[in-house]
């Protein structure tokens, strides 16, 4: 949960913090729309490398960005991981990289068991949780592999005394067509998580609000709620992290009295949930019947026609970022037919 930012907003004077609201939620939809337009490798790793020119010249704190992509990085590990093993050769390269011969036996298995009970027992007393369980699964992969040092010309074998342990032989196959797409899957999902952290971060929730009312003002047309819609949506943003943060107070509190959340059987664990679910529910009717309380008194009613204080409206900035993201959409484009 501490990795949790979404919906987070840390305040800051530039220049993307001066778009408009409605502009930034126009060129995020766009922006991952673009994302899944790019057709390869390099114009990705491209795409990142003008991502991380925005977020050094918007001065945003690179930290909340990373920490949004730790929550999913087990994710991305298996995405990659799956596209490695299940993505051959083509046929103008159809030759791996690289053959990693590979066992499967009663001692490796033990090993690897062995290997995920020290995670779960340990794993509470690291501080760097990700980087240990990637060793962990990196001695897992030298445990399998038969022969690591064959390349060294020191031809020792890793399955000796325990060869009539042994199960089966494999190999696992690096081509390098399944290099590229699974390195192509994980910028994409990189991306696409940052630049909706950076909306995130760098616009109010009343800025989101008023922004997406603006944009699904169209459909008052088909007599579609839209404000009572848009309000919906920036509350959920609003109380995510604030919902997140209470749950680690609970959390807290019910360590203070002797609930382990990391330990015990299945039924503890259930009923550790259930202490845990029961306070969160509270805590949100709670919030829910304190903000209505706050609307009413300032006046809220739902679907009646309200005024705001602050207008929003275009500037030099929203007219040069919605340039850019076109000319960007031109390139690709061209691209992708073969002018590029």
């Amino acid at each position: 949960m501490n990795n949790f930012t979404f919906g987070q907003y840390v305040p800051g004077k530039s220049w993307i913090y001066k778009m408009d609201p409605r502009t930034k939620i126009l060129l995020t939809i766009a922006l991952i729309a673009l994302i899944f337009l790019i057709p390869d490798l390099i114009w990705m790793a491209c795409a990142l490398g003008i991502f991380f020119l925005i977020i050094l010249s918007a001065r945003i704190n690179i930290i909340k960005i990373l920490k949004s992509i730790k929550g999913v990085i087990f994710l991305l590990l298996f995405t990659v991981l799956l596209q490695l093993i299940y993505t051959k050769g083509t046929d103008l390269d159809p030759n791996p990289i690289y053959t990693f011969q590979m066992q499967i036996g009663l001692w490796q298995l033990l090993i690897i068991v062995g290997l995920l009970v020290l995670y779960f027992l340990v794993k509470k007393y690291i501080p760097f949780k990700t980087i240990f369980f990637l060793l962990l699964v990196f001695i897992g992969f030298l445990v399998l592999w038969k022969n690591p040092f064959v390349d060294t010309g020191w031809n020792y074998a890793w399955t000796w005394p325990f060869d009539n342990m042994k199960w089966n032989d494999f190999n696992f196959e690096i081509y390098k067509a399944g290099l590229n797409k699974s390195g192509f899957i994980f910028l994409r999902i990189v991306l696409m998580i940052s630049i909706t952290q950076i909306l995130t971060l760098t616009t109010m929730s009343t800025d989101i609000n008023n922004g997406l009312e603006w944009i699904l003002s169209p459909l008052k047309l088909f007599k579609i709620p839209v404000g009572v819609f848009a309000m919906l949506i920036s509350l959920t943003l609003r109380f995510i992290p604030t919902l997140l943060s209470e749950s680690k107070k609970i959390m807290a509190a019910q360590a203070s009295r002797g609930v382990d959340f990391n330990e015990g059987s299945l039924k503890d664990k259930v009923n550790q949930i259930i202490s845990l679910l029961i306070p969160m529910f509270v805590i949100s009717f709670k919030r829910a019947d304190e903000l209505s309380n706050a609307m009413e008194a300032r006046g809220y009613v739902i679907g009646a026609k309200r005024t705001k204080i602050d207008l929003l409206k275009f500037r030099f900035i929203d007219f040069f970022s919605i340039f850019v993201v076109i000319a960007m959409f031109v390139v690709v484009i061209l691209h992708m037919v073969g002018i590029f």
